[in-house]
């Protein structure tokens, strides 16, 4: 009769959060502490993207009073703050006249370093979170 829906996973070191970035898809970081009102409202909507892009990225909560050395890592000051880790898009190539590619990624195609691509405190929409996701590669389930 009811159907359980999954939700975002709660994660509990650092090492957690540098493994799921390692993966290669986007991951939105929820840092909140309990009893915080604010955490409460972003809670419910880190639910619904969980749900709504399902295996494409990685959605997941921080308790900050259990993880100080997150606090530190990313400055974070205030509850609730979010955090978008994620692959840097590569740059496309240049060709000159006399075919040389010029400026642009040289690396050779090896994998791409994970970089902190977006970060916001206090109540944040929905849509807006959803357009972050959606720019760094991750898709819709549902």
């Amino acid at each position: 009769m009811f159907k359980r829906h999954p939700k975002a996973a709660k994660v509990g070191s650092m090492s957690e959060i540098d493994a799921l970035a390692a993966s290669g898809k986007p991951v939105l970081v929820d840092f909140y502490q309990v009893g915080c009102a604010p955490c409460q409202v972003m809670d419910g909507i880190m639910n619904e993207l969980s749900r709504e892009y399902g295996e494409s990225a990685h959605v997941v909560k921080a308790d900050i009073t259990q993880m100080p050395d997150a606090m530190q890592r990313f400055k974070v000051r205030s509850t609730p703050t979010m955090v978008l880790l994620a692959s840097a898009p590569s740059k496309k190539r240049k060709k000159t006249r006399n075919g040389y590619s010029r400026g642009g990624d040289t690396s050779g195609g090896g994998p791409r370093p994970v970089t902190q691509r977006w970060r916001g405190q206090g109540l944040v929409q929905k849509d807006f979170l959803a357009r972050m996701l959606e720019s760094n590669g991750a898709q819709r389930v549902s």
